[in-house]
């Protein structure tokens, strides 16, 4: 599928502000079944971008504002065409013991590492994380995965403004509901102590009126997971699989990958600070639209 995106985010401040330093993360990722043909960032006030690539892989994009302003406007734009997946692996349990498949998981495989499994004085919590996870044990690693994927939307409800951006898995539980975010952060606790790797991926999910399949959409950024899955013949490498546990089911060519890590944290879209008082007022939006392949590739 080929995509247009614009994410456009507007911060206005009451009173000017100065030394405004940001970290965006917001280019597509270029992956096997993911490419980017254009991509560019504009700043008003202007700046000087600066580029590197993060720990895990993901592009960052500095930029600060040292004089006195009232606005700072962050426009990208980018045009991306996306490719279904291959048909995922499903080895047995006993693949996860391989020493190639810890080599590859790495610290995606450590408890903890998304947020605190949120256990609370009686142990009720721990009692619900266990339950979940017998409830979705299946016979193969990936059978586990698909399994939670249906289990988690069945269980808690996708509600906005239940939880926001710095909520627990505790909240989640809690509320009984909560948002994309929520929902993949309970999947990584519970996949890394089933002994998966699993990561933390954020970007966009195109989601079209269903009157019109091919117009232009407003849309929030979106997370989802990738879970480390060894090979069927147990001797290749271990492949990612993208999953989404907000839409029950894998990940694919509607989804537009920005990055991954182990939580949040370390891929939000945009992180800054300013020097000042002022108070900041932000509108962010996302509008995805549908692109005639051919028009796309003259463009």
């Amino acid at each position: 599928m080929n995509f247009g995106i614009r994410y456009l985010t507007e911060y206005r401040y009451d009173h000017p502000v100065t030394d405004n330093l940001n970290a965006l993360r917001v280019r597509p990722a270029t992956t096997s079944t993911q490419r980017v043909d254009d991509f560019h960032v504009r700043v008003d006030p202007e700046a000087r971008l600066q580029r590197h690539i993060d720990y895990f892989g993901t592009e960052v994009i500095e930029f600060g504002v040292a004089t006195p302003h009232d606005h700072l406007t962050i426009d990208v734009r980018a045009r991306v065409v996306t490719a279904e997946a291959p048909e995922p692996p499903d080895a047995p349990w006993e693949a996860l013991r391989e020493p190639s498949y810890a080599a590859a998981g790495g610290e995606f495989l450590l408890d903890g590492t998304s947020e605190p499994a949120g256990i609370d004085e009686d142990g009720r919590s721990a009692g619900v994380l266990d339950e979940l996870l017998a409830a979705a044990r299946g016979d193969t690693p990936l059978a586990t995965v698909r399994a939670l994927c249906e289990l988690i939307p069945d269980r808690f409800l996708y509600r906005r403004g239940a939880t926001y951006v710095g909520s627990t898995t505790q909240d989640l539980i809690d509320a009984g509901a909560g948002v994309c975010q929520d929902f993949v952060h309970l999947a990584l606790i519970l996949l890394r102590r089933a002994g998966i790797a699993t990561r933390y991926v954020s970007g966009y999910l195109w989601v079209p009126a269903a009157e019109d399949a091919d117009a232009s959409a407003e849309l929030d950024t979106h997370a989802w997971i990738e879970a480390l899955l060894p090979c069927d013949d147990g001797h290749g490498e271990p492949v990612w699989v993208g999953f989404d546990p907000t839409n029950r089911g894998p990940s694919g060519e509607t989804h537009v990958k920005i990055g991954h890590g182990r939580h949040y944290p370390d891929v939000p879209p945009i992180k800054g600070v300013y020097r000042g008082l002022a108070a900041a007022q932000l509108d962010a939006r996302v509008t995805m639209t549908r692109l005639d392949p051919q028009a796309s590739a003259r463009a």
